[in-house]
């Protein structure tokens, strides 16, 4: 009996977007960054499922910073918490894209 092993992963990302109407950020905001965790083959198909699915929301990505996946992390000395490792896996079951945080951004004015 073979087991099918996946080759997805999960990858963290930060992603920068501009404002664009019905995207849900309050009226203030001249942007924002989300937390999301992706999955994908690699990094690059993390990022385009990502970027797709953000503009489906109405989101204006602009940029996206990658971070790599919970092992890449935890390598590298990452504190990370079970939270967060839970919707990590929930990328990975779902084969989604998790947006776990979005912080909007203001004029300092």
């Amino acid at each position: 009996m073979t087991t099918k092993t996946s080759k997805q992963k999960v990858f963290t990302l930060l992603v920068e977007v501009g404002r664009n109407k019905g995207d849900g950020l309050p009226n203030e905001a001249t942007g924002g960054a989300l937390m999301c965790y992706a999955s994908g083959i690699d990094e690059a198909e993390a990022v385009r499922e990502t970027v797709a699915i953000l503009k489906q929301a109405d989101l204006a990505p602009l940029d996206v910073s990658g971070y790599g996946t919970l092992e890449e992390r935890l390598s590298e000395g990452h504190d990370i918490s079970d939270e967060e490792k839970a919707l990590m896996q929930r990328a990975l079951d779902e084969n989604s894209v998790i947006v776990a945080q979005m912080t909007p951004f203001f004029d300092d004015d």
